[in-house]
């Protein structure tokens, strides 16, 4: 586990509501192209392509290697999957500016029933390297809030046209 109770972390979460089922926004949402939703931007690359996934990302333990657009990359493995409620997973081994300010990320998605559609809750949980919790804490997390709420966006415009 890359995170412990003890340790301290530094939370970023957006959200969006979409008029879809969860059970719909779940199954496009959790094995989406990420190529498809992190796009770059001025301060982030985006994802190119995904390589080593020798299974479908339906369960704890499958692991994958994201690409990013600056020819860096990550390895992401899934730690929970309770289809249809959320997933979560883990990043490590960062070979961009993210190594230098964290030992990892656990990420995680929930899928609330909100009506008859869903409130999608998306956490990315940062355990900085000493020193550079003030960092993601200050300038860092508003630029990565707005990166994940693009990606978000772009997660929910999809699964939409699956209605």
């Amino acid at each position: 586990m890359l995170i412990t109770r003890t340790d301290r972390t530094v939370s970023i979460t957006v959200y969006a509501r979409t008029p879809v089922a969860p059970a719909t926004a779940f199954a496009v949402i959790a094995p989406i192209d990420l190529s498809e939703v992190f796009k770059a931007d001025r301060f982030f690359p985006g994802v190119s392509h995904i390589e080593g996934q020798h299974d479908t990302w339906d369960r704890a333990g499958v692991a994958r290697e994201p690409h990013f657009t600056d020819g860096s990359h990550v390895t992401e493995r899934l730690t929970e999957y309770t289809a249809p409620h959320g997933f979560a997973y883990e990043l490590t081994g960062f070979t961009n500016v993210l190594d230098g300010l964290a030992q990892g990320v656990r990420g995680e998605f929930s899928f609330l029933p909100d009506g008859t559609g869903t409130n999608i809750r998306w956490t990315y949980e940062f355990l900085p390297r000493r020193g550079r919790g003030w960092v993601l804490r200050g300038p860092f997390k508003p630029l990565w809030q707005r990166y994940m709420q693009r990606a978000l966006d772009l997660m929910v415009d999809a699964a939409e046209m699956h209605r």
